[in-house]
C-alpha cells in the first residue's frame, strides 16, 4: 500500500480546505498536490508545496536584462532561449517541494545530488515499516559486459524464480532480527532491554522503503532529471524520474518543453564529434581511427547521430 491511512486523511483534509492566495499558482500543480504517484511496488512521490510558474522565470530573466534591453518579448521564445544557453539562474527562482517514499538503494543514488534541502525519516527515532522492494521477475538482469554500472539481457525464469526467493527471505528474515532486537520481550517471553533503535537498523537490508522531503530549485530539478530519466539510468531510480517528469510539466509547461527539447531530447557534441561531422557533411568518409576519438566517445558519437 503507498499511503497509510493517516496519510490519505491528511491529503483529504489538506486538499478539502483551500485557501485563498496573492501569489501566482500554477493551476496543473495545484490539480497534484498534496496527491500521491505510485511508485514501484510501495513507493510514491507527491507535491507538498512549491513556488513560482514560468512566469517567474521571464521575471527574474528581463531584471537581469535591465530597462531597455529586453531582446525577446515572448515569454516562451525567453525560455528557450534561457535553456538554449545555458542559464541557470532564472530557473532558481522556482521551487518544488516533494515527499518521496522510496528504497533505501534509491535514496543513496539520489543523495549524490547534493543541490536540494533534505529531511529523511529518522529510523533512529522511529521504527520502520515492514516494507521491502521486490522488483518484478523481468526487472531482474544479469550484468551488462560493456557497461559495468548497467544490465544485461534478463535472467532466465529459473533464476529468477531463485533470485526473488533470496529476496524475500533475506528482507524477511532481517526484519524479524530487527524487531526482537528492539523489542522489550525476549524470546522466551521475558523481559528485556532491547537494543536502541539507532542500533538495530543496520541489520536493515538496503531494499528497506524509507521516506523523505526534498527541496529543490527547478535548475537543479533539470539536472536531476536529465541524469535520472535517461535511459542509462538505473530503472528503479529512473521511474521516480519519469514520475516527477509529469509533475514538472504540469508545472511550468513552457520550461518542461525546452528543457525536454534542449536537455532530454537533445545531445551535446565536442569538438571533435562537430569537425567529424562536418567532413562527414561534406561527404568525407570518417572513421573511428580518423576521428581523432577514443572507442567510447566514437560509440556514443555514432549513437547521437544514428
Amino acid at each position: 500500500m503507498p499511503l497509510s491511512p493517516e496519510q490519505e486523511a491528511e491529503i483529504a483534509q489538506q486538499r478539502a480546505t483551500p485557501v485563498p492566495t496573492l501569489r501566482a499558482v500554477s493551476p496543473g500543480l495545484e490539480a497534484r498536490l498534496y496527491t500521491a504517484q505510485p511508485v514501484l511496488d510501495h513507493g510514491f512521490v507527491r507535491v507538498i508545496d512549491y513556488m513560482g510558474d514560468d512566469a517567474a522565470i521571464c521575471q527574474a530573466a528581463r531584471v537581469s536584462y535591465g530597462r531597455g534591453t529586453k531582446a525577446v518579448s515572448n515569454d516562451e521564445g525567453l525560455i528557450r532561449y534561457l535553456m538554449r544557453h545555458w542559464h541557470s539562474t532564472p530557473f532558481e527562482m522556482c521551487e518544488i517541494k516533494l515527499h518521496v517514499k522510496l528504497p533505501v538503494f534509491v535514496a543513496r543514488q539520489w543523495i549524490r545530488h547534493r543541490t536540494a534541502n533534505v529531511n529523511e525519516y529518522s529510523a533512529r527515532y522511529s521504527i520502520l515499516d515492514r516494507e521491502f522492494y521486490i522488483p518484478e521477475a523481468s526487472a531482474l538482469a544479469a550484468q551488462s559486459r560493456q557497461n559495468n554500472q548497467g544490465r544485461g539481457e534478463s535472467l532466465g525464469p529459473e533464476e529468477a524464480a531463485r533470485v526473488l526467493d533470496w529476496l524475500k527471505a533475506d528482507a524477511g528474515r532481517a526484519y524479524d532480527h530487527y524487531e526482537a532486537m528492539i523489542s522489550d520481550t525476549a524470546p522466551d517471553g521475558s523481559p528485556q532491554q532491547g537494543l536502541a533503535r539507532e542500533l538495530a537498523r543496520m541489520n536493515l537490508p538496503a531494499n528497506i522503503y524509507t521516506q523523505w522531503y526534498w527541496k529543490v530549485d527547478l535548475h537543479n530539478l533539470f539536472h536531476f532529471l536529465r541524469l535520472r530519466a535517461d535511459a542509462h539510468a538505473q530503472w528503479e531510480i529512473r521511474v521516480y524520474a519519469e514520475a516527477i517528469c509529469e509533475m514538472v510539466r504540469d508545472w511550468v509547461p513552457a520550461a518542461y518543453a525546452a528543457f525536454e527539447d534542449y536537455r532530454l531530447g537533445g545531445a551535446q557534441l565536442s569538438a571533435k564529434a562537430l569537425d567529424c561531422l562536418r567532413r562527414m557533411l561534406k561527404g568525407e568518409e570518417v572513421t573511428q581511427e580518423t576521428s581523432g576519438m577514443s572507442k567510447g566517445e566514437w560509440r556514443e558519437f555514432q549513437g547521437v547521430i544514428g
